[in-house]
């Protein structure tokens, strides 16, 4: 019953992860990116203080290092995760979630730069490397083209994937007493109002931005499913199972965003998808070959 519950928690979790990308899309259509994602991290960092206050959990930061994972994970894992709304304005969800499935990957390789204790092997240099090849696969990049609205897109999405995975290696040199929940959430918050200050900075164009029943429905998504439900979600499958299991969320992702594209914003599904994909993917099992063969009670 409990391995059901489980499996349940990461499909949920992977489901709610993967219709974020569909729904961004549909609210794009009427809301400025930044606008858009400061209203998403509004609500989703709210809720799950709130959670947080009503469960009993501590939730108050009350070190500077508290204050210092804060700021990091507010600017590079929310704010800096805003990029992935500038990017999915001319790249289908489909493809932003492949994209956004070189966090992982991406990691390790700031890992090796900022963190003495995790270099850089040459069997991670390989995973790396095919990673990246999966990213090319799907960016086509075109000399001639390299201005597209497309390719642009694309390289906002790897730019917020970037970010989030750059935020995450800088957060493990920093020593906070706060809880992970607790610090998401005040994270949520922060990176919220840095997103609204960022699009007024923008020039967006806040004043005659009217709320269709599309965006209202997207703006809830993002906020209560997508943000507040998927984190107490995470936390839970992170507490039970650790970072590995939890890293293999990335490669599921893309399935539902995918599937959702599909049915909802009639996206389609190419070859040069499927192909990078499976490159990232594949980049990421060689990275974590030796963890991944330990787990099964493989000699590393």
């Amino acid at each position: 019953m409990r391995i059901g519950r489980n499996l349940g928690l990461f499909v949920a979790l992977s489901a709610l992860w993967g219709l974020s990308f569909p729904a961004i899309s549909a609210g794009l259509e009427t809301l400025p990116p930044l606008l858009f994602a400061a209203f998403r991290y509004d609500v989703g960092g709210v809720l799950l203080l709130a959670f947080l206050v009503v469960r009993s959990v501590e939730w108050r930061p009350e070190t500077r290092e508290d204050g210092i994972a804060i700021l990091v994970a507010g600017a590079f894992l929310i704010a800096g995760n805003s990029l992935l709304f500038v990017g999915q304005q001319t790249v289908p969800g489909g493809i932003a979630s492949i994209l956004y499935a070189l966090i992982p990957i991406l990691t390790t390789g700031f890992a090796a730069v900022f963190l003495p204790a995790e270099p850089l092997t040459g069997r991670r240099m390989v995973g790396v490397l095919i990673g990246l090849a999966g990213v090319g696969v799907i960016a086509r990049p075109d000399p001639s083209n390299l201005l597209g609205a497309e390719f642009i897109g694309v390289a906002f999405v790897v730019a917020a994937a970037v970010s989030v995975a750059f935020g995450s290696v800088l957060l493990r040199t920093r020593s906070p007493t706060l809880g992970i929940a607790p610090m998401t959430a005040w994270a949520m918050v922060l990176g919220g109002l840095l997103l609204h200050a960022g699009s007024l900075a923008a020039g967006e164009p806040v004043a005659s931005v009217r709320f269709s029943p599309v965006s209202l429905v997207a703006i809830l998504y993002l906020g209560v499913l997508a943000s507040a439900v998927a984190y107490v979600i995470y936390f839970t499958l992170l507490d039970r199972f650790g970072p590995l299991e939890i890293n293999l969320i990335s490669y599921v992702v893309p399935v539902f965003a995918t599937i959702g594209g599909i049915l909802l914003l009639d996206e389609g599904l190419t070859v040069t998808m499927v192909v990078g994909f499976t490159l990232i993917a594949s980049g990421f099992f060689v990275l974590k070959a030796r963890v991944i063969a330990r787990e099964f009670g493989y000699p590393a």
